[in-house]
């Protein structure tokens, strides 16, 4: 994402949503972010979703999913559209 940026779509939104949750947003981006939380439903949503998942499994550390099922994820969540 370019600093540059007034607002930000969806598909960036959910492509953001890993780093944001963890903190690793820059000061600028974060506030794009929670501005498009404002006046998207929808990403507020998702984003409630993930929060709930992520505090009903925890947290799974990477050694702890074996390297086919890691590449398996990894090209499921590649090749998803987002709407």
């Amino acid at each position: 994402m370019t600093e540059s940026h007034e607002h930000i779509a969806c598909q960036e939104f959910v492509e953001l949503v890993t780093d944001y949750l963890e903190g690793r947003l820059s000061a600028d981006a974060a506030a794009l972010f929670e501005q498009h939380l404002n006046f998207c439903d929808g990403c507020e949503l998702y984003l409630d979703q993930l929060r709930a998942t992520i505090a009903m499994v925890g947290r799974i550390d990477e050694e702890d999913v074996p390297q086919p099922i890691r590449d398996r994820l990894l090209v499921a969540f590649r090749e998803r559209e987002y709407a």
